[in-house]
């Protein structure tokens, strides 16, 4: 089994390093690590360091002595996911899943057909779980750089997003309207790639004609007609795995 990972807001320059706080707490009393073991800390932008354990202390001491330190450089291509906001807790859902396959960026979108609304500080404390999921889940899936979970966005800033990408593309389920297969389409090696994930009322009429305008094409996954909250993980997989990303 890999070693846990623990977020610090910088790598240490100092041979030991006392990790303590509420990633000290979960250490010491969820983990319950012992001198010997070894542990990774990451600052969740690419940099971390293997370690070893020297001492556990009281319920949230964790004392830690470096080894080495790496950076990872940043994947390519980048792949962004623009999720529309989902009703209940399937917003965390997708965020988690997403971190765990390997997305890069998560832009919240408040598309037409939202049933879900961000207002205020409902919309703050929401925003900020889904920073918080990412976070955790990117530690879970012993990633180093976690994906960044942008602001609220509205329609016109998310087709500003797709003219600026490499590769742009709405997942769209409407067996009327056009659409190409993601699995054969040709993806970039390298630059950027967004891709958008409608609510479960699906992608309006003005918001794909404003995305198509912008350089996004029309994609589907399969045959069947995912949830929201798995599409963009489903999406995510299939690009990792075409672009080279899982080889």
């Amino acid at each position: 089994m890999t070693a846990p990972v623990f977020v610090v807001d910088t790598i240490p320059d100092t041979r030991l390093f006392v990790l303590d706080g509420p990633e000290g707490r979960h250490a010491v009393s969820v983990k319950r690590l012992n001198p010997g073991e070894d542990v990774v800390l990451t600052d969740g932008r690419g940099r971390w360091a293997d370690c070893v354990v020297s001492a556990a202390e009281g319920k949230d001491r964790l004392t830690v002595e470096l080894s080495t330190v790496h950076e990872d450089p940043a994947e390519e291509p980048h792949v962004t996911v623009v999720q529309a906001l989902p009703k209940g807790d399937r917003g965390e859902l997708a965020v988690e899943t997403m971190t765990e396959t390997g997305v890069d960026a998560i832009v919240p979108w408040a598309a037409a057909r939202c049933i879900t609304q961000w207002k205020g500080d409902r919309g703050l404390k929401a925003l900020a779980k889904w920073r918080s999921t990412a976070r955790e889940a990117g530690k879970q899936s012993r990633r180093t750089r976690f994906p960044e979970v942008a602001d609220l966005m509205t329609t016109k800033q998310v087709a500003a997003l797709l003219a600026a990408a490499d590769f742009a593309g709405v997942l769209h389920e409407d067996r009327e309207h056009g659409s190409d297969a993601l699995a054969t389409v040709e993806l970039p090696a390298k630059g950027s790639i967004v891709l958008v994930v409608g609510p479960e009322g699906g992608v309006s009429p003005d918001e794909l004609a404003a995305f198509e305008a912008a350089g996004a094409k029309p994609y589907r996954l399969g045959r069947s007609v995912l949830r929201t909250s798995t599409a963009g993980t489903a999406a995510t997989a299939l690009v990792l795995a075409r672009t080279g990303r899982w080889s």
